[in-house]
């Protein structure tokens, strides 16, 4: 009778223990902490992880083939064209102002070709970058709390959470195409002023999701206490959010 009633409840402890795989990464939009109570310190977030890249790449290669990218290029493009031929067609001669207009192609086929490359190969590789770059900080930060830190664990963190991330693109992509436009993101830079400074483009909800999901982690499996995780976290975040300032109006 004893061994019938605990059958149960090795079972479901079985279940709970289940290896980590590409299967489980819905949960950390409907059950996050069930997730993070899978996770242990070994490679089985990998095929996640691969997955996970390989999806943002096709979004970047989606992106480049409806050709919003090659129309706001050119968009600029005659802009500047239309500018240097108003101030400079008394200025110069004909052939110094074809040759800036030559110029000004170029770097606009230039730029095409830059941005289809970072959208498609680099926007993965950042990502990669970062999970790497978060873990290792985390990792630090537990070490020095006097707690055993555990890599894989905190990578598997990251990873799962970055699923949050492959939404935020979706829903960018999505945007691009409603508005014809991928000069666009998933912040609050909407709600402020246009082409001044902006606090509010380092605001992205999608970001903040991101970081609560990594707290949660770093509190399920023991990683961090809970005041040490949430104090980590806020200051990655407000790392993360300054950093995006810095590079938006640099």
């Amino acid at each position: 009778m004893t061994s019938m009633a605990l059958l149960p409840t090795a079972t479901e402890h079985d279940r709970l223990r289940e290896p980590l795989g590409v299967r489980h990464a819905l949960l950390v939009f409907v059950a996050p902490r069930s997730l993070f109570k899978r996770v242990e310190d070994t490679g089985a977030y990998g095929w996640a992880l691969v997955t996970l890249l390989g999806l943002v790449m096709l979004l970047g290669y989606a992106e480049v083939q409806t050709g919003l990218i090659d129309r706001v290029v050119d968009e600029h493009t005659e802009k500047q064209l239309a500018k240097l031929e108003e101030t400079q067609l008394n200025l110069v001669d004909r052939i110094e102002l074809k040759d800036r207009m030559e110029s000004i192609r170029k770097a606009a086929v230039f730029e095409k070709t830059m941005t289809r490359i970072g959208v498609v190969a680099l926007k993965p590789m950042y990502l990669l970058a970062s999970f790497m770059l978060i873990a290792s900080a985390l990792y630090a930060m537990a070490a020095l709390t006097g707690r055993k830190p555990e890599y894989h664990t905190l990578m598997s963190i990251c990873v799962y959470a970055g699923f949050i991330e492959l939404a935020a693109f979706v829903l960018q992509l999505g945007m691009m195409l409603y508005f014809k436009t991928t000069e666009i993101d998933t912040s609050l830079r909407a709600l402020g002023p246009i082409g001044k400074f902006n606090p509010l483009a380092a605001i992205d909800p999608f970001r903040i999701w991101f970081w609560i999901l990594v707290w949660m982690g770093l509190t399920v499996t023991q990683q961090l206490s809970r005041r040490m995780a949430i104090a980590t976290c806020s200051i990655l975040c407000l790392l993360a959010m300054g950093g995006r300032v810095a590079l938006e109006f640099a």
